[in-house]
Order: structure tokens, then sequence, then C-alpha cells
């Protein structure tokens, strides 16, 4: 098998919505709101992805200023690809986008803090994240 990895290729949101669907992170992503997901493409500003000829088996999703911060949204293999280094080499090549001193930031799905934590991120627990259905106290 010969994953090739590709820097802001477009990707349908039919290829996001079975790669969704056939990794962990459809559960916590909203796969039916098509509008959405289009939206989540469209306006993302760094996006690595792995294909394996024509079949999306892996994306990083990121927005960026390239220089300060890098906020990765979404790190998601295909089940069948998972313990190959996909999900290592996609982020490799998004941090590779990047200037010298930005962070890679992400909030990790509780089974996945080990798997970060071994690729040399550190836990930072001042991650604070507001629904949309609630509103900004004041």
């Amino acid at each position: 098998m010969n994953i090739e990895y590709r820097i802001d290729k477009e990707v349908s949101v039919e290829q996001f919505l079975n790669l969704l669907e056939s990794s962990t992170l459809a559960e916590r992503r909203p796969v039916e709101d098509r509008e959405c997901l289009q939206g989540m493409l469209k306006n993302s500003n760094l996006t690595v992805s792995a294909w394996d000829g024509d079949r999306l088996v892996g994306i990083a999703r990121s927005v960026t200023d390239f220089h300060y911060a890098c906020y990765l949204s979404d790190l998601a293999v295909d089940k069948r690809y998972q313990g190959m280094g996909v999900g290592r080499n996609l982020q490799v090549l998004t941090q590779e986008q990047l200037g010298p001193k930005c962070k890679l930031i992400l909030i990790a799905a509780p089974a996945a803090n080990s798997y970060y934590e071994h690729l040399g991120f550190q836990n930072n627990e001042r991650c604070w994240v507001l629904d949309r259905d609630r509103s900004i106290s004041g």
C-alpha cells in the first residue's frame, strides 16, 4: 500500500463524511449536517490529507495564522489504516507548513490522550469551550 500525502488538495464533503464514518471521529462531528461539513472544509486554511489511490484515508484539518497558533480541528484516520503512522505523518506535515514559533493546538478525545503525549504534545488544562447554544454571561 502506497500512501500519498497532499497539502491543501480539495476534499469533497462525501469523501470527508466517509472518512469521518470510517474513523472514530463521526461520533463527535455533525455528520448529519452536510452544510456544516462543507463549511468546515471550505474555511480551513490548512488541510493535509492522506490518500490510498483515490481513497481519502486520513486528514489533518486546521485553522491557523501560520506564525503563532495552529488549531488542529480534525485528525481522522480510517480504522483500516490506523497504527501505520498515517496520523503521525499528517501531524508532521502540518507542522512543516507552519512558522518556527507556531504552536500546534488540539483538543483530544479522551481515549487519545496517551497517543498525543507519546508524540511530544504537552497537556494543557486551560482549554475552555463554549457551545453555540449557550450565551456568554455578563
